[in-house]
């Protein structure tokens, strides 16, 4: 049988941090081979599925000798035989055969390299990229990328208080058009610190490392950076933040070490609103923390009209999450980690969930990446809408983002840029 699985395999490889993780090859009987590797992140909400790690001396502890065992051992015994078009049945057999609530036995980095890969087997198997495998007959966008021009938080030594300062340009007619812009604000950035003395590498996720003296400097200098790039802030460009405030909980408190300040629930939506109002911010990913319920909600009232209110640890990618959220009036939008939630076919429930509420979603790479593209692919097969891979250099993300343009090149003159048109409904009227 030409679909039936025929053999899995794990091995280790190293991801963007030099640090170990898991690529998982599922092989099918009629010969087609699919690929793909385990991702990690360095903000993580303690919600979302956890890695498998050895613990021992070996890497600072973050081997992943079990992870791959498992792959070659109990998950693939498990597999063999079974239809790999039946993503939702492989999928349930990865989650009962862990038997945890968060993978924890098996390991989320073995679990999703294999579901990853499953996926990517059944389109070689087709014959047919993995998004036209995944949109079958269905219309597709090419997604509006959100991209990393400051890098901050966990993801550059906590050198400011938000993680990520990025742009979007929902106002482009297509993906290389945004690039465009994107690669033209990301040099004026880099020479507006390095003439102010303040060029000092990169981050984690290739945007430039931040020695500002306050988070408002950091929007301030990317304001300027647009401008520098001769693009209109407010008009043709915008300003996207992940807060990742649940790093900065301190309890039911939030501390800002860069603003010297500690902040209540309320207090912490007040700053945040206070920049949205003084900055082109289209975009506001977990302004609170991961258990904030009336923060999240408060933060949504004030700002959801004008802002996609993302829930990144605070959703983690599950479709629960998303619904119990629409219940309290907190988010308008989900962050879609294929990591988070472990397998393929949990994610894509997370972002039905937040499509049937009327939301934005945005599937999005994590701090510590490969050069695999899956969420390329699933952007535009699943119609997301919106793509989060970091920053506009570094080659575990030029790899995604250069797949963007490789299908918009496949779909040719049909290809339809999403722009504007993936945010929020109040959002995208306020840009028409």
């Amino acid at each position: 049988m030409k679909y039936e699985i025929r053999s899995v395999r794990g091995r280790q490889i190293w991801d963007s941090r030099g640090r170990p993780t898991v690529e998982a090859e599922v092989t099918l009987a009629g010969g087609a081979i699919g690929r793909a590797c385990a991702p990690a992140g360095a903000s993580r909400g303690a919600h979302e599925a956890i890695d498998l790690r050895d613990r021992g001396p070996r890497f600072g502890g973050f081997g992943v000798e079990r992870a791959v065992a498992a792959v070659n051992g109990e998950i693939g015994e498990r597999l063999a035989g079974r239809d790999v078009r039946d993503q939702p049945g492989l999928d349930a057999v990865l989650t009962q055969l862990d038997g945890t609530p968060n993978f924890s036995r098996l390991g989320a980095n073995a679990a999703v390299a294999v579901s990853l890969a499953a996926l990517h087997a059944a389109a070689a198997g087709e014959g047919v990229p993995l998004w036209r495998w995944l949109a079958q007959d269905a219309a597709v966008r090419i997604p509006l990328p959100e991209v990393q021009i400051f890098g901050g938080g966990a993801h550059a030594g906590r050198r400011t208080d938000v993680q990520d300062f990025m742009i979007m340009a929902p106002r482009a007619s297509t993906v290389r058009e945004a690039f465009e812009i994107v690669a033209e604000v990301y040099h004026a950035a880099g020479r507006i610190m390095e003439e102010s003395g303040r060029l000092a590498g990169v981050a984690d996720e290739g945007g430039w490392w931040p020695l500002f003296a306050s988070n408002e400097e950091a929007l301030e200098t990317l304001t300027k950076s647009i401008e520098a790039a001769n693009h209109r802030p407010g008009e043709e460009v915008f300003i996207s933040l992940d807060v990742a405030a649940n790093e900065l909980a301190a309890g039911a408190r939030y501390r800002l070490p860069l603003d010297d300040a500690e902040l209540s629930s309320e207090e912490m939506v007040d700053r945040v609103a206070g920049w949205a109002a003084r900055f082109p911010i289209l975009s506001i990913e977990d302004p609170v923390g991961q258990d904030d319920v009336e923060g999240m909600a408060l933060a949504t009232r004030r700002l959801g009209e004008k802002a996609q209110v993302i829930g990144d640890d605070f959703l983690v990618t599950d479709p629960d999450r998303v619904r119990r959220a629409a219940e309290a009036g907190a988010c308008n939008a989900v962050l879609v980690k294929v990591n988070q939630a472990g397998v393929v076919t949990k994610a894509k429930a997370a972002l039905d969930a937040a499509r049937a509420l009327g939301w934005s979603a945005i599937v999005s790479a994590r701090s510590g990446e490969t050069e695999d593209v899956s969420i390329a692919h699933l952007a535009v097969g699943w119609d997301a809408g919106q793509l989060k891979v970091g920053s506009f250099t570094r080659s575990e993300r030029m790899a995604k983002w250069n797949e963007l343009l490789r299908i918009e090149e496949q779909i040719g003159p049909a290809a339809r840029y999403a722009g504007a048109g993936a945010l929020p409904a109040s959002v995208a009227a306020r840009l028409a």
